[in-house]
């Protein structure tokens, strides 16, 4: 069985999202649609379906990176500011967004919250994992040198 390791970042977020879409407890907020993820940003998010994809990618960082809180995660998910001709420095994300989003996912049974972090759960590991291992079997099958391993 395949890990979230085992297999790209990308293809494991866009494949969770679709699931966390049919997920009836990970909803996005009304106001996700007017608003900028950080200070940091000019524009919202183009993606209409950005919400599931900020949760599936805060999902992997948590299974990756282990307990996280919310400073952590405003750190990872921020960027870069420009100020006029100086050099940019480093602003945080904005903080609702992961709030929200964690909460989603703590009612929706994918982390557990303990100590001063957030934890993967045991099911969510599960649904992680056997995404990743569909993500795999689908990798090394399109490889004809690979086809042995799967």
């Amino acid at each position: 069985m395949a890990k979230v390791y085992d297999v790209p970042a990308n293809n494991m977020i866009l494949r969770f999202a679709d699931q966390l879409k049919k997920d009836k407890k990970i909803e996005a907020p009304n106001w996700s649609l007017f608003v900028k993820t950080g200070c940091h940003v000019e524009k919202i998010p183009q993606n209409k379906d950005w919400w599931y994809l900020r949760c599936a990618s805060l999902l992997r960082k948590i299974y990756t990176h282990g307990p996280l809180g919310v400073s952590d995660l405003r750190r990872e998910y921020g960027g870069k500011k420009q100020i006029g001709y100086s050099l940019g420095h480093h602003k945080r994300a904005g903080g609702a967004i992961i709030r929200r989003a964690l909460q989603q996912l703590e009612n929706g049974g994918y982390i557990v919250k303990k100590g001063k972090g957030r934890y993967i759960s045991d099911e969510g590991m599960k649904r992680m994992d056997r995404v990743a291992t569909e993500i795999y079997k689908e990798i090394v099958s399109s490889i004809p040198e690979l086809k042995r391993y799967a």
